[in-house]
């Protein structure tokens, strides 16, 4: 096999006799090597094919910044996930899950732990994911030696269950994309604001309305369980986002025939109070 790309000294592509692109890892593959020359086999650690084509192109922007450790990991975690999941898992996903992990680890030893707030929805909801996140943390520690929290669990188990969404489901993720735009534009209008796509609050905000937008496409309804009086007490306490929550759920029931629980109208409106609470307290930020 001849090196078609190198990605880093460790980490080269090449092709097979389908044409389909295929990243090989290995200690020094690469080193003193040119485009062009053979791949010594002896040193090949690990392989993996790329259907989608330029896919190696966003793995070698990924790995000018990230160990390929992290790939490495990454490749296993999807290899086990796959055995186990009924569904196909897009390419992509190489690239999402290895700079999560990167950024997670980075986190982790600064002493920064971040909170899922979907973590109690995905463990309920995606349990079969959400065991397979749970292997995925006993690897990265045993790789790397640092122990995530089942917070990261869920952040993992949520990149696999978006990936189904894209590659041959793209009408799903079409769908999920024009929900997710339509909401977002919802609270942009009833708030007259533009929302701070760097914050955290936003990046919170959004991964529920993907999260929700994946359990409509799989008609997975949320259940009721919330007493009345919760419900009440976010409706009198925050009632402007939970006037836009009614807003959205005008348009959810018109447009595509869904109707929010008690428990999703909650989780809306705080995520709405969150994303927008700072900018209105801060004039500068509109």
């Amino acid at each position: 096999m001849e090196i078609k790309k190198i990605l880093n000294n460790n980490v080269v592509v090449t092709t097979n006799e389908s044409n389909q692109e295929i990243v090989i890892m290995g200690k020094g593959l690469a080193f003193q090597k040119k485009i062009g020359d053979c791949i010594d086999s002896s040193k090949i650690k690990k392989t993996f094919v790329l259907e989608t084509h330029g896919m190696a192109d966003k793995l070698a922007k990924l790995l000018r910044d990230t160990s390929e450790l992290y790939l490495k990991i990454s490749s296993r975690i999807i290899d086990y996930a796959q055995s186990h999941l009924p569904y196909k898992l897009d390419e992509y996903l190489y690239v999402a899950l290895t700079d999560h992990i990167s950024f997670a680890i980075s986190r982790h030893k600064q002493g920064l732990h971040m909170k899922n707030p979907l973590l109690w929805e995905i463990r309920k909801y995606y349990k079969q994911e959400y065991q397979i996140a749970i292997k995925a943390l006993e690897l990265i520690e045993m790789e790397t030696g640092v122990a995530l929290g089942e917070d990261e669990a869920a952040s993992i188990a949520l990149h696999l269950v978006n990936s189904q969404l894209s590659g041959e489901n793209m009408a799903a993720a079409v769908q999920v994309t024009g929900m997710v735009n339509t909401i977002l534009n919802i609270v942009k209008y009833h708030y007259k604001m533009e929302l701070d796509e760097s914050s955290l609050n936003y990046e919170r905000f959004l991964t529920h309305l993907r999260f929700f937008a994946v359990r409509y496409i799989r008609k997975e309804k949320l259940e009721d369980s919330v007493d009345h009086f919760l419900y009440e007490q976010i409706q009198q306490t925050y009632t402007t986002a939970f006037s836009c929550t009614q807003k959205i759920s005008s348009y959810l029931k018109k447009d595509l025939n869904c109707n929010l629980s008690k428990d999703e109208e909650i989780y809306l409106t705080v995520h709405i109070h969150r994303v927008t609470k700072r900018q209105q307290l801060d004039p500068a930020s509109r």
